[in-house]
C-alpha cells in the first residue's frame, strides 16, 4: 500500500465513523450526510475502472465521501464533476477531496442541480446518481443525453427507497436505448447502460 493509499483508506474510515455518529442523532434531513455503504464506495470504484471511464458525474456530493470513491478510481488525467445544493456540505467536501490530495480530480459545483448541469461536459462515461430523487424524472433526458453511448448511469438507493424513483425506473424501461439490472449492494444499486450507437 503506497502512502498515498493509506491517507485515502485512513479519511474514508474516519468519514464512515462521523457518518454513522451524525446520521443516529441528526433528526434534520438536510444536516445528515447519509453517505453510500463501503460495499457501495467499492462497488463503485470497481465499476469506473471495469468502464475505463475517464469523466464522471456525480449527482449529490455531501461530504465527498462518495466523491473520494470515483475519484480514486479514475485515471490520473481523469476528472469527477461533482453537484451539491448545500454550501455547507460542499465547503466540508471541498477540504475532506483536498485532504485526500485528490483536488485535481475532481471539480466540484454548488447549487441547484438543473442549473449547475450545463457547467458539466457534454458527455461523461459514468453519471452517479445520489440525490433528491424527485428530480431524477425531470432530469433524464439531459442526464442520459449527456452519458456516452456503452456508458454507464447508477443510482444509489434503488432498493431502500425503491417506491420514490419508480417512475424515473417506468421511464427507463420505455427507453429501448437503455438496458438496467438492480444490483443488492448496500441500499440497492440501479445499473443503467446506455447502448452503443
Amino acid at each position: 500500500m503506497q502512502a498515498s493509499d493509506s491517507i485515502l483508506e485512513n479519511l474514508l474510515s474516519e468519514l464512515e465513523a462521523l457518518g454513522s455518529r451524525n446520521d443516529a442523532v441528526q433528526t434534520q434531513k438536510d444536516k445528515r450526510y447519509l453517505n453510500i455503504t463501503r460495499d457501495t464506495g467499492e462497488f463503485l470504484a470497481l465499476l469506473v475502472k471495469a468502464v475505463g471511464a475517464t469523466t464522471v458525474l456525480e449527482i449529490g456530493t455531501s461530504n465527498g465521501y462518495s466523491t473520494l470513491w470515483l475519484a480514486s478510481a479514475v485515471p490520473d488525467e481523469g476528472q469527477v464533476h461533482t453537484i451539491e445544493h448545500q454550501e455547507a456540505k460542499a465547503r466540508e467536501a471541498r477540504d475532506n477531496i483536498e485532504r485526500a490530495g485528490m483536488a485535481s480530480r475532481v471539480t466540484q459545483l454548488v447549487g441547484d442541480v438543473r442549473q449547475a448541469l450545463s457547467a458539466v461536459p457534454e458527455t461523461v462515461d459514468v453519471i452517479f446518481l445520489d440525490a433528491d430523487r424527485s428530480l431524477y424524472l425531470p432530469l433524464a433526458d439531459r442526464l442520459f443525453a449527456r452519458l456516452k453511448a456503452g456508458g454507464l448511469l447508477v443510482c444509489d438507493n434503488a432498493i431502500s427507497l425503491e417506491r420514490e424513483i419508480r417512475d424515473f425506473v417506468a421511464w427507463i424501461e420505455a427507453n429501448e436505448a437503455l438496458t438496467m439490472s438492480l444490483v443488492p449492494v448496500g441500499k440497492g444499486e440501479l445499473l443503467v447502460y446506455k447502448e452503443a450507437e
